[in-house]
């Protein structure tokens, strides 16, 4: 497809999350000439992040190669960090000193851990939103259970802030791995020596979800044994512990970080506009404020006036719209508003347990919900290997995690032990 002048339309999308790469796939065939820009050489499918944390599945089950998906779309990808976009010139800056010409831009960089300003959460707490966060904190939880093996007084305090579709998905495995395959895989360990937390500031948990489901939820956790703290604010996060709001502290050898998002580090520095948690401000049909060629979709993108849940499907949505808007101004038309269109949401709380919502009004709990959510994850994921690993990984599982299986290692050497700790505790590794 060609612009009004004549040459084929430069668009370039930066991040290769959801939206990208469903803008990609809406551009595909256009004629256009696009290129996709991630600081990664590989999509993370996040949903199944925390499956990686707990040792699941493996950091290669939930990635899959950008070139490959460029390719099959007649795109092209670069690896690159973006750290500029100048207007004028109609050009996005990578870290590298690259410069790429753009007639169009799609910002969905994604976002990263929101930390409001809670002391030390920055330091001593860990993310989980990339690749990398998942596979530091399976290290983690393994180089901290081998500890225990040598330690018959010490004890594993889990903390998870947030009580969203992401906390309580992990604070949930966590809990049937100290249940079900610690008794076999780390027969030295007491179950009651792990001990899981899960702290959230509002007093409901998936707080999107009907009350029956999120009842149902905390009824589930609860029959786990993990520690719900609801209407628990945390004041500062420190090396071994927790404060809440109140002064009680918890003791917390691994502390995690769902509780919310912000815009990546350095979007304020692109000259755009930019709301509520660094986000860019968009208008209606998803362009960024003030500039009529950059659209913005996904978690990066904040419609002013209407703002939107932070899932998957959204994302998928407004990544499609921004190219179908780009289409349309190639054309010499006006752009449309985005019209999100509620296809349900749905969380996992562990083994045959989990909750669906319907636009419909419809909800499912229990094994039929998890059912569900599993196929859909599976169908979802990038890549057919990806599909037959995960399907693997996750059956083994669940099939042997009774009998000492379904525990994926990493080959990182276990972290030393701090030399300082909490008054009265042994020194555990951070």
């Amino acid at each position: 497809m060609r612009t009004p002048n004549g040459p084929a339309a430069r668009i370039v999308v930066v991040g290769a999350g959801f939206a990208g790469l469903a803008a990609v796939d809406a551009l595909a065939g256009s004629g256009a000439d696009v290129t996709l820009v991630d600081r990664h050489p590989y999509s993370t499918f996040q949903p199944l992040l925390y499956q990686v944390a707990t040792a699941g599945l493996t950091s290669a089950d939930v990635a899959y190669p950008l070139w490959a998906v460029a390719r099959k779309r007649r795109a092209r990808f670069r690896r690159g960090e973006l750290t500029g976009v100048d207007r004028e010139r109609r050009e996005v800056q990578l870290a590298d000193g690259t410069r790429i010409g753009y007639d169009y831009l799609v910002l969905t960089t994604g976002v990263s851990a929101a930390f409001f300003g809670v002391a030390g959460a920055a330091e001593y707490a860990l993310s989980l939103y990339t690749r990398h966060d998942a596979v530091v904190l399976r290290d983690e939880l393994l180089a901290e259970l081998e500890y225990l093996t040598a330690d018959p007084s010490g004890e594993l305090r889990i903390t998870v802030a947030g009580g969203g579709a992401t906390g309580v998905e992990l604070a949930g495995t966590l809990a049937e791995l100290r249940n079900i395959a610690l008794p076999a895989t780390f027969p030295e360990i007491r179950q009651e020596r792990m001990h899981v937390t899960l702290v959230e500031a509002g007093d409901v948990l998936l707080a999107p979800f009907d009350p029956a489901l999120r009842a149902y939820t905390l009824h589930q956790l609860l029959s786990r044994g993990v520690d719900v703290r609801l209407s628990s604010a945390i004041e500062e996060v420190r090396e071994h512990e927790v404060v809440l709001a109140g002064g009680e502290v918890l003791r917390s050898d691994i502390t995690v970080w769902a509780a919310g998002v912000a815009g990546p580090a350095g979007m304020s520095a692109l000259g755009l506009p930019t709301g509520r948690g660094g986000r860019l401000l968009t208008g209606s049909d998803l362009r960024v404020q003030g500039d009529e060629r950059i659209f913005a979709a996904g978690d990066i993108g904040l419609i002013e006036g209407n703002p939107l849940p932070q899932l998957a499907q959204p994302a998928i949505q407004q990544g499609t719209h921004a190219a179908a808007q780009i289409r349309r101004l190639m054309q010499g038309k006006d752009t449309a508003e985005f019209r999100y269109k509620d296809k349900g949401i749905m969380a996992t709380i562990g083994r045959r347990s989990a909750v669906v919502q319907l636009p419909t009004r419809i909800k499912i709990k229990g094994t039929i919900a998890w059912l569900a959510w599993l196929v859909l994850h599976l169908v979802t994921l990038l890549g057919h290997r990806n599909r037959i690993t995960a399907l693997v990984n996750l059956s083994w599982r669940y099939l042997t995690w009774s009998r000492g299986g379904g525990v994926i290692i990493g080959d990182e050497t276990p972290p030393p032990r701090h030399e300082h700790a909490p008054a009265g505790q042994q020194a555990r590794p951070g």
